[in-house]
């Protein structure tokens, strides 16, 4: 070793020498942003020389480790030590399905809720009786259109009553059973209800058809029946009452078994292939409710008051019809009486005629009087004359003195 430091002494010191005005200028030195170097110590901009050769030096390796460091790290995290994910990731799938079970059921009862509360407010609104029933099952055949509910004989259903949802009829029961009942539904083909145009005032029987279409049958050709006219109940078959929405008009085709006859496709207005709630109407007795009892009750009222002012003025024009005066004498006997020395019953007399007073200036318009002849107008002022009575033929008895004439008591109260 010392000789070899003897032997290169004088290149050593000169090597040592180097790196010493070396390092000297690289603390003097300074870059600037622009690459250029300086020897300005006042440029804040600048970094020394030694500092850029010793970062040069010591990031690679620096970038070495770091990234060595981050592989190892993710290397433990993402494989090694995931020896307990899958049992966590089964946990949480678990957790999941669990969750969306959950939630469905939650959505279905919410719906659920929303029909029921539907039901309910059209339930208090009906003026019938009904009963909420569930539909609790299907016949399975395609040819045969009924379902079953949940409420029977136990419950009062009873056959041919009247199944309805808010939106529109759905059938009537066919069967009944204590717990369950069938129902027939209004698009089948052995069905049938009484219903009516809408506008028209066309009344029909309305049956399914092969492929579960409702349809009114029995109609002549009307040019009047146009599409979305609306079908209601007509009343008539005595299970729907009337004036229940059935559906409205799609299209009208001709009948092919009979001519100028006319079959009317009608869509339901009722889900026929989703029901879940529906409502029997189990008494066509009205159900008022206590608003609509206090409304009878107060027009009960008002009417027996009408009643009893209208029998008061009758009572009041009868008392005033007895006491003005009439053409019947009220001391001559009924008719029919023996009056008292007589030996039988006088003959019925007829009514007194009034007389007719004798007119003071007759004219044309007079009954009885003979029109005079219209005179010219002169040219003085008329001299006003009496008047003097008309002479009658020596036939007919003269006429009493205006003075004498007794009037009647019709005309008793007539100022001539």
């Amino acid at each position: 070793m010392d000789s070899f430091f003897t032997r290169y002494r004088n290149l050593l010191v000169l090597l040592a020498m180097l790196l010493a005005q070396i390092i000297g200028l690289a603390v003097q030195v300074r870059r600037t942003d622009s690459g250029h170097n300086t020897l300005d110590a006042r440029d804040p901009t600048g970094v020394r020389l030694i500092r850029l050769w010793a970062d040069a030096v010591v990031t690679p390796p620096e970038q070495v480790f770091h990234a060595a460091k981050l592989g190892i790290v993710n290397l433990w995290q993402n494989y090694i030590d995931l020896r307990h994910a899958r049992v966590q990731n089964q946990e949480l799938q678990k957790t999941v399905d669990r969750l969306r079970l959950e939630q469905a059921s939650l959505l279905e009862d919410a719906r659920q809720g929303e029909r029921l509360q539907a039901l309910l407010n059209f339930q208090q609104r009906y003026i019938y009786k009904t009963l909420a029933a569930q539909a609790i099952g299907s016949s399975g055949n395609d040819s045969s259109r009924v379902f079953y509910i949940d409420k029977g004989s136990s419950d009062g259903i009873e056959r041919d009553m009247a199944v309805i949802t808010p939106e529109g009829i759905v059938g009537k029961v066919r069967e009944v059973f204590p717990r369950s009942s069938q129902v027939l539904a209004i698009n089948d083909q052995t069905s049938g209800a009484g219903v009516i145009l809408e506008t028209t005032r066309t009344r029909g029987i309305l049956r399914g058809d092969a492929a579960g279409r409702p349809q009114i049958v029995g109609i002549l050709a009307d040019q009047r029946i146009q599409p979305g006219e609306k079908v209601l109940t007509a009343g008539g078959d005595l299970v729907f009452p009337r004036g229940l929405p059935v559906g409205e008009v799609v299209r009208v085709r001709p009948d092919p078994d009979r001519d100028s006859f006319i079959d009317v496709i009608v869509k339901p207005a009722a889900h026929l292939d989703r029901l879940d709630e529906v409502l029997v109407i189990t008494s066509t007795e009205p159900q008022l409710s206590a608003e609509q009892q206090q409304d009878q009750a107060t027009s009960e009222v008002l009417k027996g008051a009408e009643a009893a002012a209208i029998k008061q003025q009758q009572k009041a024009s009868q008392i005033m019809a007895e006491r003005l005066p009439g053409l019947a004498d009220p001391n001559a006997p009924a008719p029919g009486t023996v009056p008292p020395g007589q030996d039988h019953a006088a003959p019925p007399q007829a009514p007194p005629v009034p007389k007719l007073l004798h007119p003071l200036r007759p004219d044309r318009f007079t009954p009885g009087a003979e029109p005079q002849p219209v005179q010219e107008q002169e040219t003085s002022p008329p001299v006003r004359q009496e008047h003097k009575p008309e002479t009658k033929p020596e036939s007919k008895p003269e006429s009493k003195p205006l003075q004498q004439a007794t009037p009647s008591p019709a005309h008793a109260g007539r100022n001539p």
